[in-house]
């Protein structure tokens, strides 16, 4: 008969919270041409629409402005905060990605989902190495 194994949470009396949003939501995220966020959970911040992309079922932003009070800046912070989807509002944590492997499909992502004459500009901005260097990959908390 096996023993069960005891994990490091079990032990310590914890649970492991969710690292992934549900199936609903990611989709959710990813037909919405918009996303709106409210960076730092202290903050004054207003939730504002941002560009989202999902990538292998995770959530990621770039941003187009590098402004001190702006949303990344507020993240590099504080990054604790909240999605707008719909009516619903989900608690999340803003992670820096810096895996190349991820930022290049995160590019292609936002290629797949804002192929319009109009979107173009922003796509390839997106590319430049100072906005690149912005991604962020949004999981629950």
């Amino acid at each position: 008969m096996r023993t069960p194994t005891i994990t490091r949470q079990a032990r310590r009396g914890t649970s492991r919270k969710a690292r992934h949003f549900s199936r609903p939501l990611v989709q959710a995220i990813n037909e919405s041409k918009i996303l709106g966020v409210r960076a730092g959970a202290r903050s004054g911040h207003r939730f504002i629409g941002i560009w989202a992309v999902v990538v292998d079922g995770r959530v990621f932003a770039r941003s187009w402005t590098l402004h001190p009070s702006g949303w990344y800046r507020t993240f590099l912070e504080d990054p604790l905060g909240t999605i707008q989807v719909g009516e619903r509002q989900i608690r999340i944590r803003a992670v820096r990605v810096r895996a190349d492997r991820i930022r290049d499909a995160v590019e292609r992502a936002y290629a797949e989902k804002y192929p319009t004459p109009g979107s173009v500009k922003y796509v390839r901005g997106f590319r430049a190495g100072r906005r690149r260097d912005t991604t962020t990959e949004f999981v629950p908390r």
